[in-house]
């Protein structure tokens, strides 16, 4: 009879264990996605397709370089600082070089300092997006989802926010929010047709 006890809860102990390593391995999964999609944006400059027409008046794409293609000769509105496009522009590239260099955590670090000191850059919308992408790559949810909602709350008519709105459907989905995950991602394919966060989110809505 121990002997069966014994054998029994071996097999016990061998099934916890095997379960953990899948989750361990979905985990590493995961993380290597997250890895993989950044590098992708990284290389395309993380430039989202042409904005929707109510979108036109978007405080700055990205170019290549990760950089808002608005030229830095227009204005910046006022912000906690004096407006100096120049100043801001360097700010913003060290911030994204950091991203370039894997360095998440003092990426986050740097970009959550730009926009408290630049808040109205035109710089900042795009700072605020890869705020997301980088607490994404580190696995911190809960930041990622802060930033990518802020984007379409604070910058309603920036040419990230579709992108944004697609990648918070994606961490409301990892967080088990799966009731959330639907209406954002058809508010994206309603209010943003033709982007190519559009057709992610409708192809995402198909397997749903």
């Amino acid at each position: 009879m121990q002997l069966q006890q014994m054998q029994d809860e071996i097999s016990r102990l061998r099934g916890m264990v095997e379960v953990q390593q899948n989750d361990i391995q979905q985990m590493k999964q995961e993380a290597l996605d997250r890895y993989k999609d950044l590098d992708s944006r990284i290389g395309a400059g993380g430039a989202p397709a042409a904005p929707a027409a109510n979108n036109s008046t978007s405080d700055g794409g990205a170019n290549a370089g990760g950089a808002p293609s608005t030229p830095a000769a227009q204005a910046s509105q006022a912000s906690s600082e004096p407006g100096d496009p120049a100043k801001e522009k360097l700010y913003y590239d060290a911030a994204f070089d950091l991203i370039k260099a894997k360095d998440f955590d003092k990426a986050s670090q740097a970009f959550a300092a730009f926009l408290r000191k630049y808040p109205n850059s035109q710089y900042a919308g795009n700072a605020q997006y890869w705020l997301g992408e980088v607490n994404l790559a580190k696995g911190d949810l809960q930041g990622a989802g802060q930033a990518f909602a802020k984007v379409s709350q604070l910058y309603p008519k920036h040419a990230k926010v579709p992108d944004s709105l697609y990648k918070l459907a994606d961490v409301e989905r990892r967080l088990g929010h799966t009731d959330k995950v639907k209406g954002i991602l058809q508010q994206v394919v309603a209010q943003y047709p033709g982007t190519s966060a559009a057709q992610l989110a409708q192809r995402d809505l198909q397997r749903l």
